[in-house]
């Protein structure tokens, strides 16, 4: 690093520093990403997180818009020069990655790449992740340029620190997951305690009323009067436990980041590959973003575990000043018709209740064989 000393270590400080004030996951990865294309001024940089399937949990790039990104299509497999960075311990430098004969070309949206960089991000022996940068901004008198032996030794450095911030952001995620778990838990109980006292009493009152009908009105009259008191009472108790419930993870994070969150991890949890977009959504009030995540919830639910599909696709997109959800799967799907009057509802009627109690709307297409897509409409604030 003599050709720059002061300025190449100004920017790794820069670039750790910058790493460290992060602890969602996502905000991480995109850190790295961008401190990497400055530290090494290349006009591309991604980092790809490599799932269980061959594939990768997530991959997040830099120099390329959302535009083209969308137009490259899914995340990329584990093949070629990407997969040698995610099992083996080196690093690469390529003068041009396409005369690599691992090299299995790109999409037709793809930007065009020649010189590559690339090095696995480590925790221990495990292999977390995988920086990749190409096409550095450096031309030369004989119009060539290509990553150097420093680039590759401040790339080293910053991939250590960047498994250290990933490894800690990691951690971060599953202690809240784990607090909001046991707040659950907890509220769950209380629920469990309070509402079945108030049912217990209900369903006493409600028998003596029954006894007294025929015999004494009058006191039957003020026994009803009781059940009425006391289905208020439950129902004030239930209102204010779903007020609680709300996901913690809405508040702190919004709707398009918690979605996203939870359909990776069920991308690596399931066989099936779920995929989400969400162009140009902006925030939502409170009540349409929870009536969103769980309708979500619910479609995913079902395309999961009851319709074998392989492929779900979860959209978000705004709709004049709303929203719409899609959750799409290639699964076995369903004749609509004849789940409701098997009086199997699959959350059908869940779902279509909290899209209207936010002034929104369910369509459900399906037929047997050929899938299934939920779409929800909300209107915005």
């Amino acid at each position: 690093m003599s050709h720059r000393p002061s300025s190449g270590l100004a920017a790794v400080s820069t670039a750790l520093l910058a790493m460290s004030r992060h602890l969602e996951v996502r905000d991480v990865l995109k850190t790295i990403v961008a401190s990497a294309r400055e530290l090494l001024d290349a006009e591309y940089a991604a980092l790809g997180v490599p799932d269980d399937h061959g594939g990768f949990a997530q991959f997040v790039v830099d120099g390329v818009s959302d535009e083209q990104w969308r137009a490259i299509g899914p995340l990329p497999r584990q093949h070629g020069i990407l997969a040698s960075m995610l099992h083996k311990a080196e690093p690469e430098r390529l003068a041009d990655v396409r005369k690599d004969p691992r090299f299995e070309g790109w999409p037709a949206a793809h930007p065009e790449m020649s010189d590559f960089i690339g090095l696995p991000v480590r925790d221990g022996d495990e292999i977390i992740g995988a920086l990749f940068l190409a096409n550095k901004r450096c031309p030369r008198e004989d119009g060539r340029c290509g990553f150097t032996a420093d680039d590759e030794a401040l790339l080293s450095i910053l991939a250590q620190h960047a498994a250290i911030a990933l490894t800690n952001a990691r951690l971060y995620e599953r202690s809240r997951e784990l607090t909001i778990a046991e707040e659950r838990s907890r509220l769950a109980h209380e629920l469990h305690d309070a509402v079945s006292q108030k049912l217990f009493s209900l369903r006493l009152t409600a028998q003596a009323a029954a006894a007294l009908v025929d015999r004494d009105p009058v006191r039957a009259k003020g026994e009803l009067q009781q059940v009425a008191a006391l289905a208020a009472e439950a129902a004030d108790e239930l209102r204010a436990a779903v007020v609680e419930l709300r996901p913690a993870a809405l508040d702190e994070d919004g709707l398009v980041h918690t979605l996203r969150t939870q359909i990776q991890v069920l991308d690596r949890a399931h066989s099936a590959r779920v995929t989400f977009e969400s162009p140009g959504v902006r925030a939502l009030p409170a009540a349409q973003e929870e009536a969103v995540l769980r309708v979500a919830q619910e479609a995913l639910h079902n395309a999961l575990r009851h319709a074998d599909a392989k492929l779900v696709r979860v959209s978000l997109t705004r709709d004049g000043r709303g929203a719409r959800l899609t959750v799409t799967d290639d699964g076995k799907g369903f004749d609509p018709r004849t789940v409701r009057s098997a009086g199997r509802h699959l959350g059908l009627v869940s779902m279509r209740d909290r899209a209207g109690g936010v002034g929104g709307r369910l369509t459900v297409t399906s037929a047997p064989g050929e899938g299934t897509t939920i779409e929800m409409e909300v209107p915005g604030g």
